[in-house]
């Protein structure tokens, strides 16, 4: 009960930060001049260290959150003995990446955890190059060719907007899966956030997860639907609904607008929907349920 409470007074605080920053801001903003240099720091292509034949798995934490969400999920992972190496990415304020731990020789199946300093960056477009910086940083250090990516609600962002800006760039790793829990890609239910991100009134979705309106993220979101790449990817969907059609804090409706982002271009698309108590947005990533529906699809399909 005291994990739930902490939980949705975080959401609560991250409701009202997101209106107040936002408050007054264009949709994309633009850097100050005087910090655009450290901003906009961005890792450049080297020559591998390494080159290990292997996909790393990336988990992206929700906002006013950390690596410390990805954690249980991560865990039952190596409890099911799936992976043998787990590796954190730090990303501080400007971009800048850190990795700690390293990923061995011998490493089967290795989890990265990307930690976020910024944990509530508002424009999407840098969580996008936060990502970025984190593959460029791994492929830099190991070589990779492929990756997996796993997003937690805000964190889904991070997988969106590195795709609409990677996704067909032949220089940085392909993605192999993706899952996506409590995606919130057509905004959220609160009347406190600016429109840009605020999820649109009467929000449905039709058979193929055609959003009947669409907020200016999203609309910038479809680019995806010619930029994915086509037939590479998997992707999982899990959306939790606790009674409403909604998880508590996400609409089921803006989580399964992703099957319109996506679904065309993807290799495979699948929808899981959890029930009851722990199916609450919060909760999905301590959710017995989410970690076998992840296990399953990203190590043992």
């Amino acid at each position: 009960m005291e994990d739930e409470i902490r939980v949705k007074i975080k959401l609560v605080s991250l409701i009202a930060l997101l209106a107040l920053v936002l408050t007054g801001c264009s949709f994309q903003n633009k850097p100050n001049r005087a910090d655009a240099a450290h901003k906009y720091y961005v890792e450049k292509s080297e020559t591998p260290k390494n080159n290990l034949n292997v996909i790393p798995t990336l988990f992206f934490h929700g906002g006013l959150s950390n690596y410390h969400g990805e954690e249980n999920m991560v865990k039952a992972a190596q409890e099911a003995g799936v992976t043998n190496s787990v590796i954190r990415a730090d990303v501080d304020a400007n971009g800048k990446v850190k990795l700690i731990g390293t990923i061995p020789n011998n490493a089967v199946n290795p989890i990265v955890e990307v930690n976020y300093r910024n944990n509530v960056q508002l424009d999407f477009k840098e969580n996008g190059r936060y990502a970025r910086n984190v593959v460029q940083t791994l492929q830099n250090e190991y070589g990779i060719k492929k990756i997996n990516m796993v997003g937690h609600s805000l964190g889904n962002t991070s997988i969106m907007y590195y795709l609409l800006q990677a996704a067909h760039n032949p220089n940085l790793p392909r993605l192999n899966k993706q899952v996506s829990i409590g995606g919130h890609f057509d905004g959220l239910d609160f009347k406190q956030l600016p429109i840009a991100i605020r999820q649109p009134p009467n929000l449905r979705v039709d058979n193929e997860g055609k959003p009947n309106k669409m907020n200016a993220t999203y609309r910038e979101m479809t680019k995806l639907r010619t930029l994915y790449p086509n037939k590479e990817i998997d992707v999982l969907n899990i959306i939790g609904n606790i009674g409403g059609n909604s998880d508590g804090i996400v609409k089921n409706a803006s989580s399964l607008s992703l099957e319109y982002l996506v679904a065309p271009m993807a290799k495979s698309y699948r929808v899981v929907t959890i029930t009851g108590k722990n199916a609450e947005h919060g909760q999905l990533t301590y959710n017995k349920q989410v970690e076998k529906q992840i296990i399953n699809f990203l190590w043992l399909q």
